[in-house]
């Protein structure tokens, strides 16, 4: 019994016994007891009546792999050599990492419930509560070398952001890999992050894993913990599917790694420009215990950005800068 299956019982909105569920998983009322309990520490509100037995207090939507993968267009279905999706993992980008040094990775995907050690950018720790965002990873061989692969996280939050205004959701793009919306208060908050992770040869081949993690529904009681702004997609398309999603974002960034070594970021320079979070306003420029005012301009061809500081035009690369809004 996983924490999967005991959800999909409960989310049917009916009550069910502890024996009754027992039953069905095929396991003693103790170990069902033990799993309610996790359901709590997980943040999954629970109703329990008694005489009548438990149900989830809202509804929650499982990804479903069958689903995601009948729901892609043919073309990308040929990309897509596996579907993987995970009820919890350390790290989607490190799973897809060791298929790559199993001699797999390309064209594959993995999808999951939760992440216990997911990174973000600088080594951060990205913290995710169970079932109610859109992680995943894709791995992708390229032949080219790291060159090729300038500005692709970029890209990928444009893609990211094609997707989701077709459902009424106005994202911004923050340089180099964030992707943020506007809150109820006005403020710019979190909505996704990007990681773009490269090993092998710097003008040969190499492997690539792009991770992803969408904020697709996140309680209030999750985001006062959370020290900076964050936004949720179903803040503003409350009826969007995370299944769904992951089906027009795949459907969107499988093409997009196939052809990027060869088309390169001038394709999506346009399209990123349009949707950044700060051009023309003041930011403070991070490097390292370094911190420095600037005015943000547009990126380039490569997807560096250029800002303007003390009257001087100055091109950032990615690595270990940091670009916050002020």
């Amino acid at each position: 019994m996983t924490i999967g299956d005991l959800i999909r019982l409960l989310s049917d909105g009916e009550f069910h016994s502890g024996e009754q569920l027992g039953e069905r998983l095929g396991v003693s009322r103790a170990a069902v007891w033990k799993q309610l309990r996790k359901l709590e520490s997980l943040g999954i509100p629970m109703e329990a009546v008694k005489g009548q037995g438990y149900r989830l207090a809202e509804p929650m939507e499982l990804l479903d792999g069958a689903a995601i993968v009948a729901g892609l267009s043919r073309e990308v279905r040929q990309h897509v050599n596996r579907l993987f999706v995970e009820e919890t993992l350390p790290s989607s980008n490190s799973f897809l990492r060791e298929r790559f040094e199993q001699g797999a990775g390309h064209g594959e995907v993995c999808l999951v419930e939760q992440q216990s050690a997911g990174k973000g950018r600088r080594g951060r720790t990205w913290v995710t509560p169970w079932g109610r965002t859109l992680m995943f990873s894709m791995g992708w061989r390229v032949e080219s070398g790291v060159a090729a692969l300038e500005g692709l996280s970029l890209a990928v939050g444009v893609v990211l952001s094609q997707v989701l205004e077709r459902h009424g959701v106005r994202p911004r793009l923050k340089w180099p890999n964030d992707v943020l919306m506007e809150t109820e208060e006005g403020q710019l908050g979190k909505l996704a992050g990007i990681l773009v992770e490269l090993s092998g040869d710097a003008t040969g081949p190499c492997e690539l894993v792009v991770g992803m993690g969408i904020n697709v529904d996140l309680p209030h009681t999750f985001r006062e913990g959370i020290e900076q702004p964050v936004a949720a997609v179903r803040d503003q398309a409350p009826g969007l599917s995370r299944n769904q999603l992951a089906v027009e974002l795949l459907d969107g960034l499988m093409p997009l790694l196939a052809d990027f070594e060869h088309r390169g970021f001038a394709a999506w320079q346009e399209a990123w420009n349009a949707r950044h979070a700060f051009e023309g306003r003041e930011v403070e420029v991070i490097r390292g215990t370094r911190r420095e005012s600037a005015v943000a301009e547009g990126v380039d061809e490569a997807g560096n950005l250029w800002v303007r500081r003390e009257g001087k035009r100055e091109r950032l690369a990615g690595g270990e800068i940091s670009v916050r809004g002020r």
